[in-house]
């Protein structure tokens, strides 16, 4: 049996909820999961005429016309477009909290997850700075990474949400040979059969043999060394400012970021409109579009669907992988 896709609103405040339900128009295996109210103002908005079904099953069947959406925090009011707010951030976080029981559950078979706002959470108290932390902490994952992909490139970052000065001290051996594994994991996932995993340096010219700092010699190197003796194709330290290059034009399956802005200007500067974000490690798929709230365009029905679509395509592809791998194991 095929599971539902849960599909959360994200920030209410921003483009969340109108590219949710773009995005789910004509889906019936996926199901929302945020404020009722909020999926009205969008329905209201990108689709109108398109009833707005409250459900808390999400195997139940959608009514002719109608979107399905599995409510949290149903009797708050919705927060207003643009403003950063706790409620916002609030809503949010609980509709991600349902998603990772949903999934954790067997409920569901994945999750999709709208963009939501850092600061909204953090005005809301929640103690994680965004999916990714949150998805880690609750949902059962000993180790994850996140994963920015499009048509050409894969990225997996060692670290993510932190300060820069602090990703230096945290890009240690080992979060360099968990990036690594999940990055050999990853690319596997997507149907690449012997990955070829290229490691970025975290110092200009990766290093250069020190003159630029030791960081690639005495953390990076061994533990490249360290996941070839297990069987990963990794290679490098390679240049940051060269290797996304080489991975674009086919040199590399994936590239293993030192940290955030590294990897994510690279497929940014793509097209946000083809990126998608996976957390690596979890037990089950979770994707979303590589873009934010988009808070200056709220409300306005014209922010594209297009990476939120391409999310929920990739996260049928990695469902898809996962039962594949899960029958040919027990068969």
């Amino acid at each position: 049996m095929t599971l539902p896709l849960a599909v959360t609103l994200g920030d209410p405040a921003g483009i969340g909820p109108e590219i949710a339900v773009r995005a789910v128009l004509g889906a019936p295996d996926a199901v929302l999961i945020g404020q009722p109210a909020a999926v009205h103002r969008a329905v209201s908005l990108v689709a109108p005429g398109t009833g707005v079904q409250v459900v808390s099953d999400p195997a139940a069947p959608a009514a002719a016309g109608s979107l399905r959406v599995i409510p949290v925090c149903a009797e708050e009011p919705v927060a207003e477009y643009g403003i950063v707010s706790a409620d916002a951030g609030r809503a949010a976080a609980e509709a991600i909290l349902a998603g990772i029981r949903l999934a954790r559950a067997g409920e569901v078979g994945g999750i999709v997850t709208a963009p939501i706002h850092k600061e909204a959470l953090a005005a809301a108290g929640v103690p994680f700075p965004g999916h990714t932390e949150m998805l880690a902490h609750h949902g059962g994952a000993d180790r994850v990474a996140m994963m920015l992909a499009n048509d050409v490139l894969r990225v997996v970052l060692v670290t993510i949400h932190v300060a820069l000065r602090d990703a230096i001290e945290q890009a240690d051996a080992a979060a360099q040979m968990s990036a690594i594994r999940l990055a050999d994991e990853g690319a596997r996932a997507f149907g690449v059969a012997r990955p070829r995993v290229a490691v970025a340096g975290l110092n200009p010219h990766a290093g250069e043999g020190g003159l630029f700092g030791r960081e690639e010699i005495e953390v990076i190197a061994p533990a490249i060394a360290a996941a070839r003796a297990e069987g990963i194709d990794a290679s490098g330290p390679w240049p940051g400012d060269t290797v996304f290059m080489q991975a674009r034009e086919g040199r590399f399956d994936v590239v293993v970021a030192q940290y955030h802005d590294q990897g994510l200007i690279p497929i940014k500067y793509m097209g946000l409109e083809k990126g998608v974000n996976v957390t690596l490690g979890m037990p089950f798929v979770r994707t979303s579009p590589d873009h934010g709230t988009a808070f200056d365009i709220a409300g306005r029905g014209i922010a594209s669907p297009e990476s939120m679509e391409t999310a929920l395509v990739m996260a049928r592809r990695l469902v898809a992988a996962r039962r594949q791998a899960a029958e040919a194991g027990t068969g």
